[in-house]
């Protein structure tokens, strides 16, 4: 009864997106209230119905209904309580639902947000965000039910893909899907902005701290991801230029330029067509990630969608979308007036740059994602874009853009001084220059460009300090006086300079893998092995069993000039329902890095296959990911920008004297 009360859900849920998105609509258009405020109870009431659909689904994974055909093909009985809860978004007709649950999510938000936003631009910003929904309604109705019945049901399931039966999976779907989707919300304020015709620095305050939010969410998603296959595929890698990565990647750096650009727009009223560009071409990346994704065109293991007819659906919603949009943007756009002036020097024009620099780095992994699939249709060829050419068009625009964050937060807004913040940057400079020297020092070997990457890194993160520290402690300022003005400094300014030390500490830990150390070996119990500065000696192999899985595990212990430190459990896993191997790497942590084992096939002799790696600081690569969603969570604290822009005040009528 669950099950059919969680489908009638989900097309109750699309009447009423069918109602949110005509009525505020025609509202807006007659200038009538009464519409217009039927746009907030209606996403509300839409978000109840999608929730309730989501946690039927819920209900029956985890309570291994196998009448639902979803449930067969993605659970088992004895899966554990966790991955049955997570296997809900493990598949592409459940990833579906969590995706139009998250777009109705920040549509409640929005409409709950009732002081922060101008009625006339909730109503058509829920309208446009209802068109949306009741698209992916639509698809999930018609191509992709997760309420499908079989009968008779099975008596059990087919189990989830082992792959995905980890943490990681409960974690970073979610994560993602937040920034992902969360980013609709920006489109939304921008077709209304256009639709409306007017755009100014109150909507792009009422925008920022949706943007914003997105951002954060899609930072840790992207961040748990990339952990996610260091430590589950083997491979012992944290990126690898994969499509499915890259779709993800791009509407991340759209993201980050339309975040600077609103800030420009809300400060001086500039930048107004390229805002609204960047907030349709951010949803853009994201629609082409879900098609990538969901439309079976790319194999991987982030992929779940085979079928073609699903692929058709998707591509007719991403042309619909992405055409309405950039259509909607080429009609209205040139009526937008212009905003302030500012000198090509300020910090305007540094975040302009910061905008063109990430707006070409966003091009360039478009073309190296997309080119092959582009060749293939056409000539039938097959190739694969990888490392070689991102590093080669990624890293000369990233590397720039990065060097100049030190910059572009130090100048004044509308004129600065490029010398004068030369100055104040002259201390982070000379201690990134001692920093590139001591690691070309004391390291042995290792390429040149990576120590520079390093002081690079330090220069970003000592340039946060630095910001902080001058406008704390101006020149004569005693310590007690610098104290009360570091109070008073609005959490907005701590994010910001919290943000772009995140980033130093990531390119720290990206520079550092230039020192990883590799051994492949062939060890019998009792034998070792060194690798970087650490023995590892494998202690014996033994046999372990789960619910749903049995393991071989090589329980191997660490030591460094003979001192024990630790012990470090590879394995590989055999899920019996499904008859998967799958490699799960043994990992430890010490200090800043990580010593990482994999185990590889075993021989007649008794003898295992390893590969161990050494890499030092490499857990800064995910705290710097942290440290800078942890800026823009401290940033979006400031009531500045939670606030948003207030809605207009009717006049007070003057009460005549008696």
């Amino acid at each position: 009864m669950i099950i059919e009360l969680g489908h009638y859900a989900l097309t109750l849920a699309l009447a009423l997106s069918l109602v949110q998105c005509i009525l505020p609509a025609w509202g807006a258009r007659a200038g009538d209230t009464a519409l217009m405020s039927v746009a907030a109870p209606a996403a509300l009431a839409t978000f109840v119905a999608i929730a309730f659909a989501f946690l039927a689904l819920v209900y029956a994974y985890v309570t291994s209904d196998f009448s639902v055909l979803n449930v067969v093909e993605n659970s088992h009985s004895l899966k554990p309580m966790l991955y049955k809860v997570t296997g809900v978004w493990g598949n592409h007709e459940g990833s579906m639902l969590l995706w139009i649950f998250i777009l109705a999510l920040f549509a409640a938000l929005v409409a709950l947000a009732r002081r922060s936003v101008p009625l006339r631009l909730q109503a058509l910003t829920l309208s446009v965000q209802a068109l949306i929904s009741s698209a992916f309604l639509l698809f999930i109705l018609i191509a992709s039910n997760p309420f499908v019945r079989v009968d008779p049901p099975p008596f059990e399931g087919q189990d989830l893909n082992p792959i995905l039966q980890d943490i990681g999976l409960a974690i970073h779907p979610p994560l993602l899907y937040l920034g992902y989707v969360g980013i609709s919300i920006s489109f939304s304020f921008a077709a209304a902005a256009l639709i409306e015709g007017r755009i100014d620095a109150l909507w792009a305050r009422a925008v920022r701290p949706w943007t914003l939010t997105a951002w954060i969410f899609l930072t840790l998603g992207i961040a748990m991801g990339s952990y996610w296959a260091y430590y589950e595929l083997g491979w012992g890698g944290w990126w690898f230029w994969d499509p499915v990565e890259n779709a993800s990647l791009m509407p991340w750096l759209a993201a980050t330029a339309l975040l600077h650009s609103t800030i420009v727009m809300e400060k001086r009223d500039a930048l107004k067509v390229w805002t609204i560009m960047l907030a349709v071409l951010a949803f853009s990346l994201s629609l082409l990630g879900t098609f990538l994704v969901r439309s079976g065109v790319l194999t991987s293991v982030h992929t779940f969608a085979t079928d073609p007819t699903r692929g058709i659906f998707i591509l007719a919603i991403l042309v619909f979308f992405i055409g309405g949009g950039f259509a909607l943007f080429a009609w209205r756009a040139p009526l937008l007036r212009p905003g302030g002036l500012f000198a090509p020097i300020s910090r305007e024009g540094a975040l302009i740059l910061n905008n063109l620099f990430l707006a070409t780095a966003c091009a360039t992994v478009l073309i190296g994602t997309l080119y092959p699939l582009a060749l293939e249709a056409v000539t039938g060829e097959k190739i694969s874009v990888g490392a070689p050419y991102f590093e080669a068009t990624f890293l000369p625009l990233v590397l720039p853009l990065i060097a100049l964050v030190p910059f572009g937060q130090s100048l004044a807004w509308k004129r600065g001084d490029l010398l004068g913040a030369a100055q104040r940057l002259m201390s982070a400079f000379a201690l990134a220059i001692v920093a590139t020297v001591a690691i070309i020092a004391v390291t042995e070997g290792g390429p040149v460009l990576a120590a520079l990457g390093i002081g690079l890194g330090f220069f970003v993160l000592l340039g946060a300090l630095v910001d902080i520290i001058g406008r704390c402690r101006p020149k004569g300022t005693t310590w007690s006086v610098a104290l009360r003005r570091a109070a008073g400094l609005p959490r907005s300014a701590w994010g910001t300079a919290m943000a772009h030390a995140g980033i130093g500490v990531l390119v720290i830990g990206v520079a550092a893998s230039a020192w990883s150390a590799e051994r492949l070996v062939v060890l019998k119990p009792g034998e070792s092995t060194t690798v970087g500065p650490y023995s590892l000696k494998l202690d014996g192999i033994f046999p372990r069993a789960n619910n749903n899985y049995r393991e071989d595990v090589a329980r191997m212990s660490i030591s460094r000039f003979g001192t024990p430190i630790g012990v470090v459990e590879p394995s590989k896993r055999l899920y019996t329902t499904r008859e998967t191997a799958t490699t799960e790497a043994g990992i430890k942590t010490i200090g800043l890095g990580q010593l990482y084992v994999s185990l590889g096939e075993s021989h007649s002799d008794g003898s295992v296959g390893l590969r161990a790696y050494w890499k030092p600081y490499v857990t800064l690569i995910w705290l710097g990911a942290l440290v800078m969603a942890a800026g823009g969570g401290l940033s979006l604290t400031d009531r500045r920008i939670r606030v948003g822009a207030p809605r207009q005040r009717m006049p007070a009528v003057p009460v005549p004297a008696e």
